[in-house]
């Protein structure tokens, strides 16, 4: 949490002694002797920076609260009318009319979108921002340059003879990947969208703590920190002035994604579309299980609440529970943060939400000094516990939500492993995405033809088609598997 760092002076480095002495957190100083001038000033101002007071209060709530011997919540499926679905075909004429008021309102410039995009490609072997990430298409692009395509297509199909649609892209770093990110962007001249339709903003941080609930050190001068979860979204929004920006706009309707989805549907018209005809103040795209042991979160009733249970969360007797009159199952809808948002719900709303939402423990190996001896320790278990919020932690408190089952092969398919491992992988992203260019194709009237044993490399840029559209005159022609098609009168047949 941020308060702002004032001068270094001695005066005020005396005043914040004496803040984190009464915070019985004094230990951090224990050093503070030891730092040349540019050190000790650089140490003040994180430590200025940090409101201690809150943060200990957070780590106090948040370790009382999982301690108590609360009534275990009720939990239950959502009932069957609360959602709607675009699996069954029976809402195609409905669907069509969602996606027209979604367009609508993009064509008018009330949408926007936010990536979360905060996290490095540890997993893929990786440190760079995960956005980076090249799953192996024929084109070799990464994944923020497959958003912003799908972004420049949408408003281009958006727009009309009065109207120039453009869709703001929000985009939320973390400290490590801040830095590359922009300098990404740059480079990459925003991936063919306007500089002034970007905006990024760093999602925040609090401080580690050890069992004790001392604030852990990194260094002699600097205290070690971690990002605040995926819920740190609001917060980081309002400070950093992302709402007011985009409130100058007229934007009044937000689309919310994670990066590591290669088939996200940005600003997903259908989705936003169906919310805004709703009512809603927020919703939620959500996909069918694969099987009941999924280990996947699911949308449900938390003491008759909106929320998202993980799968650790309830027995395999409630997980394989099933509908009587479809015989699916009954906790199906499987969580992808992907979220709708109106702007007064995140700036006149949340603010008040947010002093009710707790924090999550989550117990870490986080390297420390050792004050005593000044020896970086690198622990072999967990040692220390981080505080973070979900960005569904706000769904008991939302008003009027709407939730939306989506085909998981049409919208979802994560990349969270290393590669090789067979599951939510690199090759499995690839393999979705080319499949999803292929039905493409097929259900435009084309036959692309596939070879016995050999993977397709088949891309359509989404220049091209945004989901499947425009591609008539491929009617009738047989294509070969591999090519990418960014020009669709310049497609390889066979």
């Amino acid at each position: 949490m941020v308060k702002g760092a004032p001068t270094f002076t001695s005066e005020n480095l005396a005043a914040l002694k004496k803040r984190y002495t009464e915070a019985e957190q004094a230990h951090v100083f224990e050093r503070f002797g030891e730092l040349n001038d540019e050190d000790a000033a650089m140490f003040f101002e994180q430590l200025s920076n940090i409101d201690i007071e809150s943060c200990n209060e957070f780590f106090t709530r948040t370790m009382d609260s999982s301690k108590q011997s609360q009534q275990p919540a009720k939990i239950e499926p959502l009932e069957s009318g609360s959602f709607d679905t675009t699996l069954d075909g029976s809402q195609n004429g409905v669907s069509d009319a969602w996606r027209a008021e979604g367009l609508r309102l993009i064509r008018e410039n009330k949408v926007a979108v936010i990536l979360l995009a905060g996290g490095q490609g540890s997993r893929l072997g990786s440190s760079a921002p995960k956005g980076l990430y090249d799953i192996g298409l024929p084109s070799g692009k990464p994944l923020f340059a497959l958003q912003a395509e799908r972004i420049r297509r949408l408003q281009q199909l958006a727009s009309d003879d009065t109207h120039n649609a453009t869709i703001p892209w929000l985009v939320m770093t973390s400290g490590p990947t801040s830095a590359a990110t922009r300098a990404a962007f740059e480079k990459a001249e925003y991936f063919g969208l306007n500089a002034d339709d970007v905006f990024f903003f760093n999602q925040g941080v609090l401080p580690c703590f050890g069992n004790d609930g001392k604030i852990l050190l990194e260094t002699v001068g600097r205290v070690a920190v971690a990002p605040d979860g995926n819920g740190g979204i609001y917060q980081a929004l309002r400070l950093s002035g992302a709402l007011d920006w985009l409130r100058s706009r007229g934007v009044e309707h937000i689309h919310s994604y994670c990066v590591d989805n290669c088939l996200v549907r940005v600003a997903d018209p259908t989705f936003i579309g169906y919310a805004a005809q709703r009512g809603a103040e927020c919703g939620a795209l959500v996909v069918p299980k694969k099987s009941w042991d999924e280990p996947v979160g699911v949308i449900c009733l938390r003491n008759k609440d909106f929320g998202v249970v993980e799968y650790s969360e309830i027995s395999a007797e409630m997980a394989q529970m099933t509908r009587p009159e479809t015989e699916e199952l009954a906790y199906n809808a499987g969580n992808i943060c992907n979220h709708y948002y109106t702007l007064d719900f995140l700036q006149h709303r949340v603010p008040d939400i947010e002093d009710k939402l707790e924090h999550h423990v989550a117990r870490k190996k986080i390297k420390h000094l050792d004050l005593e001896t000044g020896e970086l320790i690198t622990p072999t278990k967990p040692n220390g516990i981080k505080l973070e919020r979900f960005v569904f932690d706000v769904f008991p408190f939302v008003q009027r939500m709407a939730i939306l089952e989506v085909d998981r092969k049409d919208q979802f398919s994560p990349l969270k492993n290393a590669p090789g491992s067979g599951a939510d992988c690199p090759e499995t992203s690839r393999k979705d995405l080319i499949a999803q260019c292929i039905r493409f194709a097929e259900a435009a009237g084309a036959k692309v033809q596939l070879v016995d044993g050999q993977d397709p490399a088949f891309e359509i840029s989404a220049l091209v088609s945004y989901a499947g559209e425009g591609l008539e005159s491929l009617k009738g022609k047989t294509l070969a598997p591999n090519q990418l098609i960014t020009d669709i009168d310049s497609v390889v047949t066979v």
